[in-house]
């Protein structure tokens, strides 16, 4: 019951995660839909007593068994009402700088520990730079050292990807899904949508 479920709002957006006895609890009292796709992309949702329909024959390991029932656990629910979203913002901290960059010096490529790195100013302080998303990027302590308060230019060292706000997710606290652990795959359709391959039917 302690399991994580996508919530979704009204209008299919991503707004939250809860656990698997919150979900249930919104499908029972007719709050939320649990949503279901199948090997096509194309989406459908549950009422409680569909998706209790639905769950029986079910022989997988995520279930939850009652008396006389057994549901199989959805991974992600729809509310009914709800359309608002969330402050889209992730905070700037020196963690969420990793994990935006993912772990990987921006200079080198190659990936670390979070002890062997470092945060640098693309454009150092001394000559204007700002301590913002666009201008900070993971460094291993070697290029940090190298590119010291350097120029991209005046180093000939330049970050592999342009450095950015990264986009809001409701898995996290910070800027990638490493704090709410494994990710359901069936969660990316909606966390990182392809016009093209999703389409809901009723």
């Amino acid at each position: 019951m302690t399991g994580q479920v996508l919530v979704l709002n009204r209008l299919w957006q991503p707004i939250h995660i809860c656990d698997v006895r919150r979900a249930f609890a919104l499908l029972f009292l007719g709050h939320a839909q649990v949503v279901r796709s199948d090997e096509e992309s194309n989406y459908y949702t549950h009422d409680f007593d569909s998706w209790m329909e639905e769950s029986k024959g079910y022989r997988g390991q995520d279930v939850i068994r009652t008396v006389s029932h057994c549901f199989r656990v959805p991974s992600i629910i729809v509310l009914n009402l709800f359309d608002r979203l969330p402050k889209q913002e992730v905070k700037f901290t020196r963690q969420n700088v990793f994990e935006r960059d993912s772990y990987t010096c921006q200079y080198c490529g190659n990936h670390f520990e979070p002890r062997q790195l470092n945060i640098d100013h693309v454009i150092p302080r001394d000559k204007g730079g700002k301590t913002t998303w666009e201008n900070v990027v993971c460094s291993c302590i070697s290029c940090n050292s190298r590119k010291a308060n350097y120029l991209p230019a005046e180093a000939n060292m330049f970050p592999i990807r342009e450095p950015k706000a990264p986009r809001w997710r409701p898995l996290f606290g910070g800027a990638s899904g490493k704090k709410a652990g494994r990710v359901d795959e069936s969660w990316r359709h909606f966390i990182e949508p392809s016009p093209t391959k999703v389409s809901v039917s009723r």
